[in-house]
């Protein structure tokens, strides 16, 4: 045993494990099998490692927000104005200043004190319950792993605020009188800041599936899991050609059409919309794809 710098906290709370490290690999197999992107067979031949169960350090940050607000609001309005011997309508955007006060209770933001595991995940999995917090007494850690915060308290508010204030803003923009908001600004001060050093309870494993090493986390307080997974892409580029294909092809026919007295414009139009659809799909699908096997 090494003894610990004077300066390095120790912490005040702890929340129990409630999840058994036995469920684990049932959560993560309904968990492989969830995605129509990954192999068919993923669920049945990936080979799940053991869970090893773990206390990680986190910050949970308290404070209340005082910010002044100021944007210039836009305000659809319906006008008239004549064009080419006829009155027509369009929709005008008619800006107005306006102004006003939020203040804000924080409670309990989360902030992890690790920079060892992939943040990406961590923050996929860190919906715990606070109420369940505990006074902290080593029989929690009996046989059991716990990891020390890397991350100062220091930079857990100067991460901690950066997402108070962000909260706080769209606060201020959810008191403007309409969506459309332009010029936005704030004077932003922070009180009554409290913080607490808590354990938390977090499974971890390896799986590997065709001979490459994926990760995973399961909450141990709630069972949430997150992670890496394999994409099918040959599956994928399957479903884009599908959303792709209807836009394309009546387009097409639009085209060999148009001498049809106009009719080729109107069914082309239609191509085109379906194909911008599918396009957006695609790109949401392809980003997805990306996300599951990149942590």
């Amino acid at each position: 045993q090494r003894q610990a710098p004077q300066d390095v906290l120790r912490p005040r709370y702890v929340l129990p494990f409630k999840i058994e490290a036995e469920a684990c690999a049932q959560i993560a197999r309904d968990w492989l099998g969830s995605s129509w992107m990954a192999p068919a067979n993923l669920r049945q031949i990936s080979q799940l490692g053991k869970f090893t169960p773990i206390y990680l350090p986190y910050w949970t940050l308290d404070s209340t927000t005082h910010a002044d607000w100021k944007a210039e609001v836009g305000h659809p309005k319906t006008e008239r104005y004549f064009e080419n011997g006829e009155w027509k309508t369009r929709t005008v955007i008619e800006w107005r200043w306006e102004s006003g006060h939020v203040d804000l209770a924080i409670d309990d933001l989360v902030v992890s004190g690790t920079t060892r595991l992939s943040r990406v995940l961590l923050g996929k999995v860190q919906d715990f319950h606070l109420n369940d917090l505990a006074g902290y007494d080593p029989k929690y850690l009996a046989g059991l792993q716990a990891q020390a915060y890397d991350v100062t308290l220091e930079l857990a508010w100067e991460t901690g605020r950066g997402q108070m204030r962000e909260k706080t803003r769209q606060a201020c923009l959810s008191r403007a009188s309409t969506s459309h908001v332009r010029n936005f600004s704030m004077s932003l001060d922070f009180a009554d800041e409290s913080w607490r050093y808590i354990l938390a309870p977090v499974y971890i494993s390896n799986y590997t599936y065709a001979a490459k090493t994926y990760q995973a986390m399961v909450n141990g307080q709630t069972g949430t899991i997150a992670g890496q997974r394999p994409v099918d892409w040959n599956k994928v580029w399957l479903v884009i050609a599908a959303l792709l294909a209807p836009g394309a092809l009546i387009g097409l026919l639009g085209l060999l059409t148009i001498p049809l007295a106009g009719i080729g414009i109107v069914i082309g139009g239609f191509g085109f919309v379906l194909l911008v659809i599918g396009v957006i799909v695609s790109i949401i699908i392809y980003t997805q794809g990306n996300k599951m096997d990149d942590v």
